[in-house]
């Protein structure tokens, strides 16, 4: 086992579940901090630094999605995975909407839980080294990653680590399109068919910070049974 400085809080009320996340991602060389309850939990990520969260939604005295908001005002830029067992498409938007980046559902297998978790961290590691993404500028936006923000016709919008790393991404593929997979691979690090979802909802959200109508966009368009492209001088798909 090799240890690393990554320190970790999990928070979830089930007694077991705790447990078990604690001893194998302690196994897997990191440092491990646990919550029993969602109001323990929001303090604990409010009064330390923790390089990523685990999350469940259904605790008591505060459910999942609202710690997931309060951490999210506080400190934008930390990864956030929630563990619940609260799978339909609804539930997973709700979470996204709040700030999660990721999302699993409850059974899981450990190693899918550490592949997310080595996934997550990577894309902070990456968002936090200021000189390994520069400023790109095209049409009418510019996106600025030492503050999570892009501006669009000098108006200056703040998005979230995840909208970030997906527009980042899509400025580095102006007027092509991108496939679902490559977002995966790209901004997650990994990928299935499952987890298109995950990119369709954070794209969603990533519209409406960008675009004055949603119905009709401007800059961020869906390419059917493709994925996405990005027409940053506003040119309307034909």
């Amino acid at each position: 086992m090799q240890k690393n400085n990554k320190r970790l809080l999990i928070v979830d009320d089930d007694i077991q579940i705790r447990e078990l996340l604690v001893f194998d991602i302690a196994q897997s060389g990191y440092i491990v901090d646990c919550a029993i309850d969602g109001q323990e939990g929001l303090k604990k990520a409010l009064e330390n630094n923790y390089d990523l969260i685990l999350l469940d939604v259904m605790m008591p005295k505060m459910n999942g999605y609202d710690v997931c908001k309060n951490i999210r005002i506080a400190k934008p830029n930390i990864p956030i995975l929630m563990l619940t067992a609260k799978g339909t498409i609804e539930d997973k938007t709700q979470g996204f909407d709040c700030g999660a980046d990721d999302y699993l559902i409850k059974p899981f297998e450990i190693q899918e839980v550490l592949l997310r978790i080595r996934a997550l961290l990577r894309r902070g590691e990456s968002s936090q080294k200021q000189d390994s993404k520069e400023v790109l500028r095209a049409g009418d936006i510019e996106i600025l990653p030492d503050s999570l923000e892009a501006v669009i016709l000098d108006k200056k919008v703040k998005l979230t680590p995840t909208e970030f790393e997906i527009l980042y991404c899509m400025m580095q593929h102006i007027n092509s399109p991108v496939t679902l997979a490559t977002l995966l691979d790209e901004v997650w690090g990994y990928g299935s068919d499952e987890d298109v979802r995950m990119v369709r909802v954070h794209v969603g959200g990533l519209r409406q910070k960008i675009e004055t109508n949603t119905r009709e966009p401007r800059y961020l368009h869906t390419v059917v049974n493709v994925g996405y492209k990005l027409t940053p001088f506003g040119l309307l798909e034909e």
